[in-house]
């Protein structure tokens, strides 16, 4: 449902001299679009939400005004307890978050083309997250591999864009972006470097936002290529497009290229490698010898693959097929300790609920890894958990990991998600990457 502003209050906004004054609210949109249910909000849950926070939870809703009800993808305006309307978003019936924010109120002043006008904003958010990379240097010469869109972070929630050469990657987490899924390829085939879509919907997600499965399962269509090669920091790579998340983990960028820095002269120990990422910078960084450990045959293939793309030398880059916590085990027995050890593993705490339990696989993979890092040495150990980061307890846990092994830690450098994935800071919980650089004694 596409909905319209009144001529006259966008002529009248055009003569302000002021652009600083709001001369349009919502309560004027909505006056010439009956229809559009209202979601009125419990007295003293509204400041949350007027600061900036996308995610609406149903605990905070006191009433919907509008009949019929709304369904779910309908642009809803979302009001305080008085029925003033603060901003406009999605709905959905079924989700815990029943509403998804897209503009706020004094946004709709100030752009009063996109208000409640799901299309237009679509359009403009996109292209501001193009102009966001475009000033970032990405694409470059060197990278080509990027986020395009972030989620809360750009505005979109539910909705990520990955960029690998002339493939855009769409990740769906939200029963909007499927409805208006023509709509986000047509925003971004007109992004010029782009001559493929690859649409992934996240089915478990999806299952949360109510989504009928089977519908889903009938338009999934497989990816026009498998595999593309693309350049990040001037390595090479093959991303698997069917493989884990959008099929590379861009998020990781910064971080593996610091790996290139501090590798010359080491020896290096890559646990969780996947497709090789700081294996590689590791290697072009100029160090000696060279580990990756991994469960993933797929991975671990497209790994080797990388390092013949690369014209490395496979005598110092090796992969081996193995649980983490079996090698590490089998190498201290042996005393084989590296100058640099660095650890990645999948997401440990999925929810919150699974925090405890996963607190404890991390400090125990922590305490492993230490006590194969030589003493003076490095060990970059990451978290994609967002629980444990948002926690604030990933640094409590490697502590606690330090004790147990016997040893001293200091935190040289603290990184997070690369700068294409940028953060809401009403919406803290789009951050989720920690990655820690210590020194182990």
């Amino acid at each position: 449902m596409v909905l319209s502003v009144p001529t006259r209050l966008i002529k009248s906004l055009s003569r302000q001299s002021s652009p600083a004054i709001p001369t349009i609210t919502l309560q004027d949109v909505i006056s010439n679009n009956k229809g559009v249910a209202k979601v009125v909000l419990k007295k003293g849950k509204t400041q949350l939400f007027k600061d900036g926070s996308p995610m609406v939870y149903s605990g905070a809703v006191d009433r919907i005004i509008g009949r019929p009800p709304p369904k779910t993808g309908d642009v809803v305006l979302v009001a305080d307890g008085s029925e003033k309307p603060i901003g406009w978003g999605l709905y959905n019936s079924v989700s815990m978050f029943c509403v998804r924010l897209m503009q706020l109120e004094n946004e709709a002043a100030r752009d009063p083309y996109c208000a409640l006008n799901m299309e237009k904003l679509l359009e403009t958010r996109i292209n501001v997250a193009t102009e966001l990379r475009k000033n970032l240097g990405l694409p470059s010469v060197e990278t080509n591999a990027y986020r395009l869109v972030n989620s809360e972070g750009d505005r979109l929630s539910g909705l990520i864009v990955d960029i690998f050469g002339d493939i855009a990657v769409v990740a769906s987490s939200a029963a909007w972006v499927e409805k208006y899924k023509s709509d986000i390829e047509s925003c971004v085939n007109r992004i010029p470097e782009i001559n493929h879509i690859n649409w992934r919907s996240s089915v478990e997600l999806l299952k949360e936002e109510g989504l009928d499965l089977s519908s889903l399962e009938e338009t999934q269509s497989p990816p026009s290529k498998q595999l593309v090669q693309v350049m990040e920091n001037g390595i090479k790579y093959v991303v698997s497009l069917e493989g884990q998340k959008t099929g590379f983990y861009a998020d990781q960028r910064e971080n593996r290229h610091y790996i290139s820095n501090i590798s010359n002269g080491k020896t290096v120990l890559d646990i969780c490698c996947y497709s090789g990422g700081f294996s590689l910078n590791a290697i072009q960084g100029g160090a000696l010898n060279v580990i990756g450990v991994d469960t993933s045959l797929p991975a671990l293939e497209l790994a080797k693959e990388n390092v013949l793309l690369n014209n490395l030398d496979p005598h110092r880059l090796s992969f081996l097929r193995q649980d983490a916590t079996e090698f590490m085990k089998e190498a201290l027995s042996r005393n084989e300790l590296w100058d640099l050890v660095i650890l990645d593993p999948p997401k440990l705490a999925p929810r919150r609920k699974a925090l405890q339990n996963a607190r404890g696989m991390y400090r125990n993979l922590n305490y492993l890894a230490m006590q194969v890092t030589k003493r003076g040495g490095f060990l970059m150990t990451c978290s994609c958990s967002g629980a444990m980061t948002q926690s604030g307890i990933f640094l409590p846990t490697l502590q606690a990991a330090a004790s147990m092994a016997g040893r001293k830690i200091t935190v040289v450098r603290q990184g997070g998600a690369a700068c294409d994935h940028p953060i809401d800071p009403s919406y803290p919980e789009g951050a989720y990457l920690s990655n820690v650089l210590l020194r182990v004694l």
